[in-house]
């Protein structure tokens, strides 16, 4: 077994993922706010429980929100399989978009901060683990 390969590892790559496919869903967000129609879309919250749970009965089953969707990996490197909902707006244009920037930004800046912050916890495990078994 790969010192990668525990539980609580495999669950801080999973939040990394998840905050990847996060990003990518912000991103878009932000590139459609003056798209007339456009409505935002947000991941729903990660769960280490979850995560846990799955991981321990050997199989990670993704789920998808629609039926024409494509289910996908984690271990594929595809991070889309976090199942993306739309978003409910008190603010709507007159266009139909209910897409708000600022509140899109600071979304944006939690997530980059959240993901540095799973990924220097990840590392720093890391090392620990290898120094405690004379890897360093």
């Amino acid at each position: 077994m790969a010192i990668s390969d525990l539980p609580i590892l495999a669950a801080i790559k999973g939040k990394m993922n998840w905050h990847q496919a996060r990003q990518k869903l912000l991103a878009e967000n932000i590139a459609n706010a003056e798209t007339p129609g456009y409505r935002g879309r947000d991941l729903a919250p990660y769960s280490f429980e979850a995560m846990v749970k799955e991981s321990s009965a050997g199989v990670l089953v993704t789920r998808t929100t629609q039926p024409g969707h494509i289910a996908t990996s984690m271990t594929g490197g595809s991070s889309s399989g976090f199942g993306a909902r739309d978003m409910k707006n008190f603010e709507v244009t007159p266009e139909g978009n209910g897409v708000v920037l600022e509140d899109e930004m600071m979304k944006l800046t939690a997530n980059q901060m959240d993901y540095q912050a799973a990924t220097s916890l990840y590392s720093r495990s890391l090392k620990l683990i290898r120094t405690a078994l004379g890897r360093s």
